[in-house]
């Protein structure tokens, strides 16, 4: 297994699918982190992550075959599968919700003694993270990657396929619509990252 971590990630993918399991748990623990961060950011349930993380990594070892280095290293490849399936995720969840509309909201609900310094503050990181949750696709991948998970903007845009005046237009706009939602008047990036760092997922 020490052998393993001084391996790329392709060469890890590549053993994996040929059957080597120490292979893929290599791979799983180089990768899981960013992708479960990335899902549950994009998703705002920790359950809705930990679903996407899971199906993540089923359908790379059934995909894998496709993956292609030209086009870009495997954590990219992977974070085009986790997209894809917090799409799926979102859409599902958008069908349940408008099938059971009494349930809708119930986790927002706060509590009475929400006056609470520490109820407070995660009341505000929740409310965060639901405007994030509500701004479109484009702008909350933006967010998500550069305020949340700390990507560099030629990593976001490496990573979304686009340029890097794409990334920073798009992180624009995206903060703008975040500081409409939250009634923001400062750094709206700094928030988002505060929010994110108060509620740090390990």
């Amino acid at each position: 297994m020490e052998d393993l971590k001084t391996k790329s990630d392709a060469e890890l993918l590549r053993l994996a699918l040929a059957g080597d399991e120490d292979a893929f748990r290599a791979l799983y623990d180089r990768l899981k982190r960013g992708i479960f961060r990335y899902a549950f950011y994009m998703t705002n349930s920790r359950s809705a992550a930990e679903e996407v993380t899971q199906e993540v990594f089923v359908t790379l070892l059934k995909k894998g075959h496709g993956y292609d280095s030209s086009l870009g290293d495997v954590g990219a490849f992977t974070f085009g599968l986790a997209r894809n399936v917090v799409r799926r995720v979102e859409r599902r969840e958008r069908i349940n919700r408008a099938l059971f509309p009494e349930d809708a909201g119930q986790e927002s609900l706060s509590a009475p003694e929400a006056l609470t310094t520490n109820l407070l503050r995660e009341e505000r990181v929740a409310l965060v993270r639901a405007a994030i949750a509500r701004l479109p696709d484009h702008y909350r991948q933006a967010v998500v990657l550069c305020d949340l998970c700390e990507l560099s903007y030629a990593e976001a845009a490496g990573k979304l396929d686009c340029s890097v005046g794409t990334v920073r237009s798009r992180l624009s706009r995206g903060r703008e619509l975040l500081a409409q939602k939250l009634k923001v008047t400062t750094d709206v990036g700094a928030t988002v990252r505060n929010a994110g760092a108060e509620g740090c997922l390990t």
